[in-house]
């Protein structure tokens, strides 16, 4: 006689695991910020172009705060951010370039933009790998928002001032050049990652932003433009102070116990 199986089916009750909707709300609001640049250059309509680009610079340092304060971090919010980047910060800043100005330069024009969007991937893509291997005080590299508001810094002051983009068309191809290729150097930028909200800071703390906020609003396009061109040179005054002092010029960390990873301190 055979005896009745004592082995039950086991069933799963887990959960399919869904998406947080608070930080992923405001990376796609990022990503309209982007597209939405893209179609006002499309209309002629480059202060909001411009305006759609620094939006979305906001967002983009708002989803990953957000994301830690509430406990909602995954691994589909850090995709879906990338790929939101390459939007706003890849290719809405080199196809406003092109429509304002680069445009005139015939495949001069468009080689910069170009060069500019794929040094934007190649970068998103480089900060993905090396993520947990990078010393978390600096950016490997200009990083995609600064990278982006330089070059839409620029045509936002221009534009104010009642440029339409002719005469300018070498300025911004330099500008872009430089903006793409220095998102994929080595060259060391500070992240303010090491800043927490979560500290007491001092009185006068609070005065300084009252007095930056206001220094800001004296003229928005010139003061903000001013901001980004000096972040914009202080990694290459970093990355020259520490070679003149013999310390290590590299960000990625100096020791790692991954195995693939292997190399990539040297």
């Amino acid at each position: 006689m055979l005896e009745p199986s004592t082995d039950t089916p086991v069933i799963d009750r887990r959960r399919p695991k869904g998406i947080y909707v608070l930080p992923n709300m405001v990376t796609l609001a990022a990503l309209f910020g982007g597209f939405y640049a893209i179609v006002m250059a499309m209309n002629g309509r480059y202060d909001l172009a411009t305006t759609g680009i620094f939006v979305a610079m906001v967002l983009d340092s708002l989803d990953g705060r957000i994301a830690r304060l509430t406990n909602t971090q995954s691994a589909f919010g850090e995709q879906m951010d990338s790929l939101s980047d390459m939007v706003s910060f890849g290719a809405a800043p080199a196809l406003v370039a092109y429509e304002w100005a680069l445009r005139d330069l015939g495949r001069w024009g468009w080689i910069a933009a170009f060069v500019y969007c794929a040094c934007a991937a190649l970068r998103l893509a480089r900060f993905n790998v090396n993520t947990h291997v990078v010393d978390k005080r600096y950016f490997q590299g200009l990083p995609s928002p600064a990278a982006a508001a330089l070059v839409a810094g620029f045509i936002w002051l221009a534009t104010d001032a009642g440029h339409d983009g002719q005469g300018l068309q070498w300025v911004l191809f330099v500008l872009t050049l430089y903006a793409g290729l220095t998102m994929v150097t080595n060259v060391p930028f500070y992240s303010f990652k090491d800043l927490s909200l979560k500290k007491s800071v001092p009185f006068a703390t609070l005065v300084l932003v009252a007095l930056g906020i206001a220094v800001i609003n004296i003229h928005p396009p010139t003061v903000l433009f001013a901001l980004f061109v000096l972040y914009g040179l202080s990694g290459y005054v970093v990355y020259a102070v520490r070679k003149s002092k013999g310390k290590p010029v590299s960000v990625l960390s100096t020791s790692t116990d991954e195995p693939d990873e292997r190399g990539l301190h040297e």
